[in-house]
C-alpha cells in the first residue's frame, strides 16, 4: 500500500536544490551581511517583474504585508475593511492590528471566493473603506468585477495572494490589479522560504514609499523617523537569496500542481458525493486541492486507512472564532461561507507527486464512494 504522509511533502520538494541552497547560504555567511541587501534587491526586482508591477517591498512575513498594505493606503482613523470569513483568520488579524473593523462578505458557492454580488450589497449599507480580496486555495477570486466595484464607489483593494503565487487572468498576474498585492512565502507557499516571508507589490509610487518606511521604524534614511505606527519586518538575505534560487521554478511547479488537480478530478468525474475544482486554466495555480463533500469527517477517516494524510483549510470562519464576537452583528448572515467550512477537505497536492501517488488517490477516493456510501 502506497502512502501519502503530507498534503506538502517540503523536504521532497526541496531535496532538488538543496546543493543550490546550500551554497548560496555558506556565500551570504560568508559576506558578512545579512539583512537587506543584495540578495533582498535583487528579490525585489526579480518579484517585482514576475508580477508584472513597478515595485516590491519584502517584510518579514505575510501577515505583516497585509497590516503594513493597509497602513500604506492612509485610510484614517478606525477603517471598515471589507474581507472575507474562510481564510484563516489572517486578513482579520492584520485589520485588527490596525485599529480597523473587518466587514465581512459572504464567498460565491462555486469559487469560495468573495462574492461580487454581495460585495455589492454591503457597500449600498455601509460604510467601506478599503476591500481586501483573497485568491482562496490558488484560485483568482472574480478580480476584474470587483475592481470594477471597486473603482465606481472609489474603494482601494488589496490582494491577499499568499496562496496564489503565478496566479493570472489574460496575462496580468495576481498581486497586479489592485492597489497593493501581498504575499507570504511562507515554506508551504507555492513560492517558499525555509522561514517566514512576505512581500508587497504595487505600481504606485507613493504607496512604495510610505511601505519603505513601514517596514523599517519610519525611518526615510538610518534613524530619522518620519513616520509613526511603523515597525521592524524585514526579509532576510538568507530567505531572499533561497528565494532567488526558487522563483525560475514557479511556474513549472504551478503547472504541476494543475495537472495533479485536473488528473484526480477526471479519474474521479463520475462521483457524485464529491465536488471538486473545476477550473485548471492559469486563474488556478493549485495551492491547496480542497474538494467538498457533507461527509466530510467519514472521508477523512476512510483516507486515514489508506495512509492517506488530508487537512482541513478552515474549519471555523473568522466571524465564530470567539474574539470576534464584539465586532459581530446578530444579523449577519454568510450562509456560504459557514456551509463550506462544514464540507472542506484538503487532499495532497504539490509538484513532486508521482503518478503512481496520484492514481492511488483518486483510486482511493473512488473506493470511498464505491464502499462507504
Amino acid at each position: 500500500m502506497l502512502q501519502i504522509s503530507s498534503i506538502n511533502d517540503l523536504s521532497r520538494h526541496t531535496r532538488p536544490l538543496s546543493s543550490l541552497i546550500k551554497n548560496k547560504v555558506n556565500s551570504i555567511i560568508d559576506s558578512g551581511w545579512y539583512v537587506l541587501g543584495k540578495e533582498v534587491e535583487l528579490f525585489e526586482q526579480s518579484y517585482s517583474d514576475y508580477c508584472g508591477v513597478k515595485y516590491c517591498v519584502t517584510v518579514a512575513n505575510g501577515t505583516d504585508a497585509l497590516e503594513l498594505s493597509i497602513k500604506s493606503l492612509n485610510l484614517g482613523n478606525n477603517p471598515q475593511i471589507a474581507t472575507v470569513a474562510n481564510a484563516g483568520m489572517y486578513s482579520t488579524t492584520a485589520i485588527l492590528a490596525c485599529g480597523g473593523s473587518p466587514l465581512f462578505i459572504d464567498v460565491s458557492k462555486d469559487t469560495l471566493n468573495l462574492c461580487p454580488h454581495d460585495l455589492e450589497k454591503k457597500i449600498k449599507n455601509n460604510k467601506i473603506d478599503c476591500i481586501i480580496v483573497t485568491h482562496l486555495f490558488g484560485q483568482l477570486a472574480n478580480i476584474k468585477q470587483i475592481m470594477a466595484i471597486a473603482k465606481n464607489n472609489n474603494i482601494p483593494v488589496i490582494e491577499d495572494c499568499a496562496q496564489a503565487h503565478g496566479a493570472k487572468l489574460n496575462g496580468q498576474k495576481a498581486g497586479s490589479f489592485g492597489d497593493v498585492g501581498c504575499f507570504s512565502f511562507y515554506p508551504t507557499k507555492n513560492l517558499g522560504a525555509l522561514g517566514d516571508g512576505g512581500a508587497v507589490v504595487t505600481n504606485s509610487k507613493s504607496i512604495y514609499n510610505d511601505l519603505i518606511k513601514l517596514r523599517q521604524y519610519g525611518w526615510d534614511k538610518k534613524y530619522h523617523v518620519v513616520k509613526s505606527a511603523c515597525r521592524n519586518s524585514r526579509l532576510d538575505e538568507i530567505q531572499a537569496g533561497i528565494l532567488n534560487i526558487k522563483l525560475p521554478y514557479l511556474d513549472l511547479w504551478n503547472d504541476n500542481r494543475r495537472a495533479i488537480v485536473k488528473k484526480v478530478t477526471e479519474l474521479c468525474a463520475d462521483l457524485k458525493n464529491i465536488s471538486f475544482p473545476g477550473i485548471f486554466d492559469e486563474q488556478y495555480v493549485g495551492h491547496l486541492f480542497v474538494v467538498r463533500t457533507e461527509k466530510r469527517d467519514t472521508l477523512r477517516e476512510f483516507l486515514k486507512t489508506k495512509n492517506i494524510h488530508s487537512d482541513i483549510h478552515y474549519p471555523i470562519p473568522d466571524h465564530k472564532q470567539l474574539i470576534m464576537k464584539i465586532y459581530i452583528s446578530d444579523d449577519l448572515n454568510l450562509k456560504n461561507t459557514e456551509s463550506s467550512c462544514d464540507q472542506i477537505l484538503t487532499l495532497p497536492c504539490f509538484p513532486e507527486m508521482t503518478s503512481d501517488e496520484v492514481t492511488y488517490l483518486a483510486n482511493s477516493l473512488i473506493e470511498y464512494e464505491k464502499c462507504c456510501l
